[in-house]
């Protein structure tokens, strides 16, 4: 598919359906995040979802107030469907290959970001056990997927 900016997320397996935001990067180099539990952000960085590469959305599993837009992020499965509209009215369809769970510590850059000969998508949010020294969850959930091809 050709660029396009994404502007919706809907994934009806876990009731997400939900705006997407624009992230970039922080000083760090980390991925920046949604500053609340809704709505769920589109790294800017990378290809459009349906383009080819890996198209990168992340949002939070909880907040303070209860759960955020992937609270159940980490229940998806192989098939499962993700729709995303884009800017110029079209849908990339895309359909659930792997959900992996990775500690924080050794996130997998490589596998989420490196470059792809296809159109994919990598969905993250925090998930594992939440560190309550720290304030933080232990580990990343990364759902991939791959663009279903057009009728």
């Amino acid at each position: 598919m050709t660029a396009s900016v994404p502007v919706r997320i809907e994934i009806p397996q876990i009731a997400v359906d939900s705006e997407l935001m624009a992230l970039g990067l922080l000083a760090d180099g980390a991925l920046e995040v949604p500053p609340g539990g809704f709505p769920a952000g589109w790294f800017t960085g990378g290809p459009t979802p349906g383009e080819i590469g890996p198209a990168v959305i992340a949002g939070h599993i909880d907040q303070i107030t209860g759960p955020g837009v992937f609270y159940r992020l980490g229940s998806l499965a192989t098939d499962d469907d993700i729709r995303i509209t884009r800017a110029d009215g079209t849908v990339a369809l895309f359909r659930v290959v792997r959900v992996g769970q990775f500690p924080k510590d050794a996130f997998p850059t490589e596998l989420v970001y490196g470059d792809l000969d296809h159109a994919g998508l990598r969905l993250i949010s925090c998930g594992g056990a939440f560190n309550r020294g720290t304030g933080h969850y232990e580990d990343n959930i990364v759902v991939f997927a791959d663009l279903v091809p057009s009728a």
